[in-house]
């Protein structure tokens, strides 16, 4: 977050924290940290956009499976988008102090 106690949206940034697309048990990529939320959103939209086109071109075209492909994959990167922008709106309980510490 760019600020301690943001006001806007506008204000808060994505956390980088989320991976997709996974090989061999590892994440091949995560979201970007630091792209202000709206931007993020906006793009998540026009991922979901095109998935949505790809998977109707993939229940009319019986002879290739690559629309559908097409369609997994770019669900999976505005799933991610959006889940991180999740994690940032979302406000983490309190950190309390461990019996080591007290």
């Amino acid at each position: 977050m760019s600020k301690a106690n943001p006001s806007a949206p506008s204000d808060l940034k994505t956390i980088g924290f989320t991976p997709l697309i996974y090989c061999s048990d590892q994440a091949l990529f995560n979201v970007r940290a630091g792209v202000p939320i709206v931007e993020a959103l906006s793009q998540a939209s026009d991922l979901l956009f095109l998935a949505k086109s790809f998977a109707e071109d993939a229940a009319y075209a019986r002879d290739t499976d690559r629309h559908a492909w097409a369609a997994h994959y770019l669900t999976a990167m505005g799933k991610a988008v959006i889940d991180d922008v999740v994690k940032v709106l979302t406000p983490r309980p309190a950190r309390t102090a461990t019996e080591s510490e007290e």
